[in-house]
C-alpha cells in the first residue's frame, strides 16, 4: 500500500530534465557538507548542549525556551543546526523523487536512496550525541558519517551526469585507479585522526561548569603528529598518482580534478599548521572542517572520474555516412 502510494506520487510529478536532476544532486552535496560545518560552529561556540535533550530541544518543548538553563545564544545555535537537518532531508527526498520519476538506472536509484536513509541514521546519531553529553567518540562518528555522505553524494552526482544507456569507459588504468582508492583510504585515516585530535582538544562543545564533557584521554601533541603524518601520506599518494597519470596520458578532466585535490590538501595543511601555532582558535576549526568536506568531495570526484559511462557510438548507416541510397 505504501509503495503504491509512493509510485502514484512520483507519477504525478513533472518529468525532470537532466539539468534539474544535476542541480538537485548538487544541492545534496552542499547540504551534506553544510551540516558538518554548522556542526563545527555548534562545537566551537560551546552550544552542543544548547538543546539539552532530543528530539525535543528542552523537556516539554521542541523549540528554544526561556525556561531552559542553557543561554539563549547557545540554544539558538544548536536549534539552528537541528533545523538544517530538514534541508538535508528535503534535498535527499527531492533527489530520490527526481531520479525515480526520470526512470534512471538501478545504480543511480541505489545511491539516491542512500541519501534519506543515511540522514535518518545521522539524526539518530545526533540524538545519541546529545543524550550521552557530547561523548567524544559520538561527536567523532557524527562528523565521519557526514564526510562519508559527502563522498557518496559526489558519486551520485557523477552517476546522474552520465547516460543510462551509455557504454562504460575506463579512463584511468586499473593500477592507478587502485592508487586513487588508496589515497581515499589515507584521507579517511586522516579524518579519523583529526576527530581524535578534536576529542582531546579544547573545544568540547559545552563549557557549563555544572557538567563535565568526557574527553579522549590521550596526549594531544602525539595525536596532532599522527594526524599530520597521515596527511603527508595522503598528499604523497596524490603526488605519486599525479606522476602516474601524466605518464600514461589520461584525459585533461582527470588531471584537473587531481590538481584541485592537491591544492585543497595543501590549503588544509596550511590551516592545520596555523591552528597548531595559534592554539586552535575557534574560527579556524570551522574552516578546517569545511576544507575537510571539500577534500572529501574532490577526492571522490577524482575517484569517480576513473570510470565513466559515455554515449554509445551511433551505428554507421548509409544515411549517417552521407551515402546516397538512390
Amino acid at each position: 500500500m505504501l509503495y503504491r502510494g509512493f509510485v502514484s506520487l512520483v507519477n504525478r510529478l513533472p518529468l525532470p530534465s537532466s539539468a534539474v536532476q544535476k542541480w538537485i544532486a548538487f544541492a545534496v552535496i552542499l547540504s551534506q557538507g553544510g551540516i558538518a560545518v554548522t556542526g563545527a560552529v555548534v562545537r566551537v561556540t560551546a552550544s552542543g548542549l544548547g538543546c539539552t535533550t532530543w528530539p525535543q530541544c528542552y523537556p516539554g518543548s521542541f523549540i528554544p525556551t526561556s525556561s531552559s538553563t542553557a543561554p539563549w545564544f547557545h540554544q539558538s545555535i544548536e536549534f539552528g543546526n537541528r533545523m538544517l537537518t530538514f534541508l538535508v532531508i528535503a534535498t535527499a527526498a527531492a533527489v530520490v523523487l527526481a531520479v525515480t520519476r526520470a526512470g534512471r538506472r538501478r545504480e543511480v536509484l541505489a545511491y539516491a536512496w542512500l541519501m534519506p536513509l543515511s540522514t535518518v541514521a545521522q539524526a539518530v546519531l545526533g540524538g545519541i550525541t546529545v543524550l550521552t553529553g557530547l561523548l567524544w567518540w559520538t561527536v567523532a562518528l557524527h562528523l565521519l558519517v557526514s564526510m562519508a555522505m559527502v563522498w557518496l553524494s559526489v558519486v551520485l552526482f557523477h552517476k546522474i551526469d552520465q547516460p543510462d544507456d551509455g557504454v562504460e569507459t575506463i579512463t584511468v588504468p586499473k593500477q592507478l585507479r587502485w592508487l586513487t582508492a588508496l589515497s581515499g583510504v589515507a584521507m579517511a585515516g586522516t579524518l579519523v585522526a583529526g576527530t581524535m585530535v578534536t576529542g582531546a582538544g579544547p573545544h568540547a562543545g559545552d563549557k557549563n561548569p555544572e557538567r563535565t564533557v568526557a574527553r579522549l584521554d590521550l596526549d594531544i601533541t602525539n595525536l596532532v603528529h599522527l594526524h599530520a603524518e597521515l596527511l603527508v601520506a595522503y598528499l604523497a599518494l596524490l603526488i605519486g598518482l599525479g606522476f602516474g597519470l601524466y605518464a600514461v596520458g589520461v584525459r585533461a578532466a582527470v588531471t584537473l580534478r587531481l590538481k584541485v585535490v592537491v591544492a585543497l590538501v595543501v590549503a588544509q595543511a596550511c590551516v592545520g599548521l596555523v591552528q597548531f601555532w595559534t592554539h586552535v582558535p575557534a574560527a579556524l576549526v570551522t574552516v578546517h572542517v569545511a576544507l575537510a568536506g571539500a577534500c572529501t568531495a574532490a577526492t571522490a570526484a577524482l575517484y569517480a572520474a576513473g570510470r565513466v559511462r559515455e554515449p554509445a557510438p551511433t551505428a554507421v548507416t548509409p544515411a549517417t555516412a552521407g551515402v546516397s541510397v538512390d
